[in-house]
Order: C-alpha cells, then sequence, then structure tokens
C-alpha cells in the first residue's frame, strides 16, 4: 500500500482550516488541524508529519516562532507558510527561521495544492525492488542481508540488522519502544529496555557518517524512527 502522507493544518480561522482539511482529504492526504502555536508544536512532538500548512498570525505566537522552535527541537518536517505578509524582509524573516516555502494569502487551492505536492516529492522515500530496500543513500538488501550506505559496505551484527530492518520497514514513522522491542527481541521479551537505547547506539555509529545526514532519530518519551536529520559533525 503507497504511503498516505500526513499534512498538519495551523491556522487560527477555523473555516479555512476546514475548507484546506476537506481539500487535502479529497487529494488522499491524511490531516489535522490545530488553530494555536502551541497546539502545533504539541502535535509536531507527538506524531511524525510529512509537511505543516502554517499561517503566519496565531493567536499565542507567529508562525515565525513555531518554526523557530521546531527547528531548535531538531525536528525537520517541511513547514510551508502561509500568509497575508508579502514584503521581501517578512518572507525572509520566515525562510531564516526555518520555513521551506512562502505561500501569500488569498491563494488558489490549486496552487497551493501544486506547491504540497512539489515539497512532497522532495521527501526522502524507502523504495523496495523485490529483495532491496532503499532510504536516501541507505541501502538493504534482505535476501543477503548486505547493508550499504552511498555503496559503501556496513557490517551488522544479527541483532542490529533485524533493529535496521524494523526502522526501514516503515520509514518515517515514529516506532514505539515496546514495539521495536518486541519485533527484534521476540514477542515475550522482559529484559532491560535500556538494551534498545545500546543497539540504537550501535547503529548509528555503523551507519552515520560525518558531514552526511543522520538517519535515526529519537522521538523523546516514544520511540525512533528512520528520518533524515541535520548532517552529523
Amino acid at each position: 500500500m503507497p504511503h498516505q502522507h500526513r499534512v498538519l493544518i495551523v491556522d487560527d480561522d477555523p473555516e479555512l482550516r476546514r475548507f484546506l482539511a476537506g481539500e487535502l482529504a479529497v487529494e488522499d492526504y491524511a490531516v489535522e488541524a490545530v488553530g494555536t502555536g502551541q497546539q502545533a508544536l504539541i502535535r509536531l512532538r507527538e506524531a511524525v508529519w510529512d509537511l505543516v500548512l502554517l499561517d503566519w498570525t496565531l493567536p499565542d505566537f507567529s508562525g515565525v516562532e513555531v518554526c523557530r522552535r521546531l527547528r531548535a527541537s531538531e525536528l525537520t518536517t517541511p513547514v510551508l507558510m502561509l500568509t497575508a505578509r508579502d514584503a521581501v524582509a517578512e518572507r525572509v524573516e520566515a525562510l531564516d527561521a526555518g520555513a521551506d516555502d512562502y505561500l501569500t494569502k488569498p491563494f488558489s487551492i490549486e496552487e497551493l495544492l501544486a506547491r504540497v505536492r512539489a515539497r512532497l516529492r522532495r521527501l526522502p522515500c524507502a523504495t523496495s525492488n523485490d529483495d532491496l530496500l532503499r532510504f536516501a543513500d541507505l541501502e538493504v538488501n534482505t535476501a543477503s542481508h548486505e547493508v550499504s550506505r552511498g555503496g559503501a559496505p556496513i557490517q551488522l551484527t544479527v541483532r542490529e540488522y533485524d533493529l535496521l530492518l524494523a526502522l526501514l520497514r516503515e520509514p518515517q514513522r515514529v516506532q514505539e519502544r515496546q514495539a521495536l522491542l518486541h519485533n527484534v527481541w521476540g514477542e515475550h521479551f522482559v529484559g532491560d529496555a535500556n538494551l534498545l537505547d545500546v543497539y540504537i547506539r550501535y547503529l548509528r555509529k555503523k551507519i552515520e557518517r560525518p558531514g552526511l545526514p543522520s538517519l535515526i532519530q529519537t522521538v523523546r518519551g516514544v520511540g525512533f524512527m528512520l528520518k533524515q536529520g541535520e548532517p552529523k559533525d
């Protein structure tokens, strides 16, 4: 089944939220809408989103501030800013705060949907060709158990390989700690839950490279996910 992209709408106008949510749902996006910056940050930290449609003017703090806090939290979720402001300086401010794109109100729904499609096309995705799984420049051959990144082979233990495979089969989705423990160590695992953190560290040391985007992201209080992040030092 193809991946259904998840879009979070953040706007203080309830009618516009309903309209955008309806139009995006018709296009087969999974949509949620909130009306404040605080609600937006909570949902962005609780779940994985493929795109945020973010209004500049919100009742608690601005969309620009939402962007700044989002990027300060090292979340790389793409942001399309929606605003009636059209001065060059304001567009620059939004982009410098971490927005990926900018659309001035009033806009046509056709242009908005085109911007959404264009932004989602840039997302890294996992592709499968029979025994081959790929995410970004990471590649796993499930028949031979060969793993490589950027063409360079990576040697993994059985547990490391199983953990990577569990993450790779559901990229850009948070996987809860207990679910990963059951998937990798068995349904009746009752050992130390910190074992998962140990193996995540092992895996990161082997697949992540200086200067390349990080791939295994920690979602505090929930679990882990495979998603491109900031380059490692």
